[in-house]
């Protein structure tokens, strides 16, 4: 199976990838602030001082959850299992999140801004595909054929 052998790269690649977009987000929200700082920009009255601490903070906050979506990317590949409960929904929103920036992204920046939101976003979504969830009660998803693997009458693996 070529998915099975691909899966544990194509993690180790979304977490790189995740890592760097971490740093990128911090950098440009650290520009940012400076820019609202220097320059002392105001919305509706806000003090620029706390536009530039909220640029700051927002971009740590999204830099950290980046960051813990490639940790979990990189403990999935090293474990070879499929992340379970919260870490999962973390990897999903993760992916939605990146559907959202693209289609923003195409307006506003431009293709090659929407192509790059793209590629995160099949990483992610091959990772989740590539892992099975196991089910509630801990056990893998059915087969093909519908039956719970290791249930009566599904294929044997001898």
């Amino acid at each position: 199976m070529g998915g099975v052998t691909a899966r544990r790269p194509v993690a180790l690649a979304a977490a790189v990838v995740l890592v760097l977009e971490a740093v990128g987000i911090v950098l440009l929200n650290w520009i940012l602030s400076i820019v609202v700082d220097r320059q002392q920009m105001s919305m509706a009255g806000l003090h620029p001082r706390a536009m530039s601490t909220g640029a700051w903070v927002a971009g740590g906050l999204f830099g950290l959850y980046l960051l813990f979506c490639a940790v979990v990317l990189v403990r999935t590949a090293v474990r070879d299992r499929a992340p379970g409960g919260f870490t999962r929904i973390a990897l999903i929103s993760c992916a939605v999140v990146h559907g959202v920036v693209g289609a923003f992204a195409v307006g506003m920046v431009g293709w090659v801004a929407f192509l790059g939101a793209m590629v995160v976003l099949a990483l992610l979504v091959l990772t989740l595909l590539g892992y099975d969830a196991p089910d509630n009660d801990g056990t893998r998803p059915a087969t093909g054929d519908g039956t719970p693997n290791g249930a009566p009458g599904a294929p044997s693996s001898a």
